[in-house]
């Protein structure tokens, strides 16, 4: 299992959670809500990284680049939390504004695997 490099994205980052509930109306106007699964509330992080160095950018860039060949979860510890979980990664973005310096963007999903 892959380890996201130890680059502490930039602040402002921002998690969103879409908890998994099934929902049933009735024609009375009554409704009932129940979980759905094990793991009902998935994370998902937006992140960036300001302003860092090339290389920096390109260490993220390689990883992300290598989870997406071999389809692979990894490891990565949110910055509100001291436990690592499961991610992927399905898009990213990199932008150059200087030379040497670049800013990257990415958006972190929760899996659960074994």
């Amino acid at each position: 299992m892959a380890t996201f490099p130890a680059i502490t994205a930039s602040y402002g980052a921002t998690k969103a959670s879409a908890p998994i509930l099934r929902r049933v109306q009735f024609g009375d106007g009554y409704e009932q809500r129940l979980r759905f699964g094990l793991n009902q509330n998935p994370k998902e992080w937006s992140l960036t990284w300001n302003n860092i160095t090339e290389a920096n950018a390109d260490t993220i860039e390689t990883f992300l680049n290598a989870r997406a060949d071999d389809g692979e979860s990894f490891d990565w510890t949110p910055p509100d939390e001291s436990t690592a979980y499961k991610w992927v990664c399905e898009s990213w973005q990199k932008t150059i504004h200087y030379v040497g310096r670049a800013t990257i963007t990415a958006t972190f999903r929760q899996v659960f695997e074994p």
